[in-house]
């Protein structure tokens, strides 16, 4: 490896796009620049100007090698700004030559385009890609906290009456269990309320199919080693990035995980991570498929309060859900500018803690490989 990771500067203009298609543009740009082997998985559908839309990936590194170091965006589409952002930086940042012997790199550009590029945290389907890694041949989990709040978190309307009742069950409800607890039937991944938030679908969506092409298209199962990197925004204190991880207790990859990237690894099970235990994790689809041979770390970025998430996904679910959703209406418009702005923070201060740990990060996770 010739030079650190912190060497070059921070290009904020360069890293940071306007919206899904230009994010797009700027990969595919830069990925082919730096040598890339590119590949797209076009979705079938149009954004809301049209434009086509796709996940597209990159690969640097020896086609044949043992380890590989995987970077994930948009699997919560609207936090695509993000995780195409460091992406770009990492694509600037003189990429393959910080990756050790044997070890190639991945990088896959908005798993979920459609909700990158309507400004949603949803697939197509309105389903939570983050919940949508179960067996749906089983018995799927149940969230009675959910069943009983389900007309509250998204009511069908945002003034008056049914919304004040709204409102008022929710703060009953979470004034007589505790807010973890509301926090955990909120968010934790069901199966039963489609029009509802964190709905983890009837089936497997698009791009949960679509990810586990990539995994069978670059032959991972076969690697001695993958490091995932998935990034993720809306938890925690403003800007900190908090690498969260789900391997269960007394599993290598759990231990590998501690030793990679020390103390400041969160387990939602422990109670540690600023996240509560959840279903359906897109890291659990990648652990069926690659087993202990996984190392997977969420890195959530803090933006603003979890009350402030719930306003605004409530909103951008009652749009979706009681309308054709005019874009150029200003009411749409307006939705969309407050979940943008909820889930990318565009300042210049939080982009730099932004990519200032991606960095850091991305350097554990590499010195882990190489280390293995």
């Amino acid at each position: 490896m010739s030079s650190h990771p912190f060497s070059h500067p921070f290009d904020l203009g360069a890293c940071f796009a306007r919206d899904y298609a230009d994010a797009r543009t700027r990969f595919l740009a830069a990925a082919l620049a730096a040598g890339g082997s590119l590949r797209a998985y076009e979705n079938p559908l149009r954004g809301p100007q049209g434009e086509a839309l796709a996940t597209d990936t990159a690969w640097f590194g020896p086609a044949d090698a043992g380890k590989v170091l995987v970077l994930q965006s948009a699997t919560h589409g609207v936090e695509g700004f993000t995780g195409a952002g460091v992406i770009q930086d990492w694509l600037g940042g003189d990429c393959q030559a910080h990756l050790p012997a044997d070890t190639a790199a991945l990088l896959i550009h908005a798993i979920n385009p459609h909700g990158f590029a309507w400004l949603r945290r949803v697939t197509e389907e309105n389903v939570d890609l983050n919940r949508n890694f179960v067996d749906f041949d089983a018995p799927l989990p149940e969230n009675p906290g959910h069943d009983e709040l389900a007309d509250a978190l998204v009511p069908r309307a945002l003034t008056g009456p049914l919304f004040d009742a709204a409102e008022d069950k929710i703060a009953d409800w979470r004034a007589k269990h505790g807010d973890r607890a509301f926090q955990i039937a909120r968010g934790g991944g069901q199966y039963k309320h489609e029009h509802s938030m964190f709905f983890g679908g009837f089936g497997p969506t698009w791009s949960r199919r679509i990810l586990e092409q990539i995994i069978a298209d670059n032959s991972l199962a076969a690697r001695a080693q993958v490091a995932v990197i998935d990034y993720h925004t809306g938890l925690g204190p403003f800007g900190y990035g908090e690498p969260i991880c789900s391997h269960l207790e007394g599993t290598p990859a759990l231990a590998r995980a501690k030793r990679w990237y020390g103390q400041s690894l969160t387990e939602p099970a422990a109670g540690t991570s600023s996240s509560v235990p959840k279903v359906g994790l897109n890291e659990f689809g990648w652990e069926a498929t690659l087993g202990d041979k996984l190392t997977f770390v969420a890195l959530e970025y803090g933006t603003y309060t979890p009350e402030r998430g719930r306003l605004v996904l409530r909103e951008d679910h009652w749009l979706h859900a009681n309308s054709n959703v005019d874009w150029s209406a200003p009411e749409t418009q307006r939705i969309k500018r407050q979940i943008r702005d909820h889930f990318y923070p565009d300042t210049d201060d939080w982009r730099e803690m932004v990519l200032f740990r991606s960095r850091q990060v991305v350097r554990q996770a590499t010195a882990g490989l190489a280390a293995e």
